[in-house]
């Protein structure tokens, strides 16, 4: 992962938090910490999955 990605989203995360803030529209995310830490963790617990290489075809276990 480069940091400059990194930093770039931060700063586009930023820009745009800014305009919201600045046009006073609500942003589209939790607006309170545990909100935040729900996307946190959705994230992480992806990764995990991920990095274990498991998945579910859930079309297939429908029977589609």
């Amino acid at each position: 992962m480069s940091l400059r990605l990194i930093a770039l989203g931060l700063l586009t995360g930023f820009l745009t938090g800014a305009f919201f803030a600045l046009a006073d529209v609500p942003i589209p995310a939790p607006p309170e910490l545990p909100g935040l830490m729900g996307i946190v963790g959705i994230y992480l617990g992806y990764k995990l999955v991920a990095s274990m290489d498991l998945s579910l075809n859930v079309l297939e276990t429908l029977g589609f």
